[in-house]
């Protein structure tokens, strides 16, 4: 069986952001990946507290095949350095790992599913 990371922000951790609509969406994304029988781990972090450690943690913990890294981390231009970051941990820690990326949290599987076999 396949094991997914997805890296993303934590939507109950963003400053004036409702989080209900992105935790749904999770949710949904989260059952995308149980109905085509894969293993997903979700790594939400929080900004203000230790991010880069939360991701190290979360790539070590299990191998995974792949890591999908949310379209939060990767889309908003102020948090590129951010984004440079969580690929160069990924592929630090998880070389063998293939790296996929998001639109919205409803297609991490998809995403994943391009790169694994």
């Amino acid at each position: 069986m396949a094991r997914v990371l997805v890296i993303g922000l934590d939507p109950a951790k963003l400053q004036e952001w409702d989080p209900e609509p992105v935790q749904a969406a999770i949710a949904r994304g989260q059952a995308r990946f149980d109905d085509h029988g894969i293993e997903a781990d979700w790594c939400l972090v929080a900004l203000e507290e230790d991010p880069e450690g939360a991701i190290v943690q979360a790539l070590t913990r299990e191998d995974h095949d792949c890591v999908v890294i949310g379209g939060g981390i990767r889309t908003h231009e102020p948090l590129l350095e951010f984004f440079e970051k969580v690929v160069n941990l990924v592929r630090r820690h998880a070389p063998d790992a293939a790296i996929a990326f998001n639109n919205r949290p409803e297609d991490c599987a998809d995403a994943a599913l391009r790169w694994l076999s």
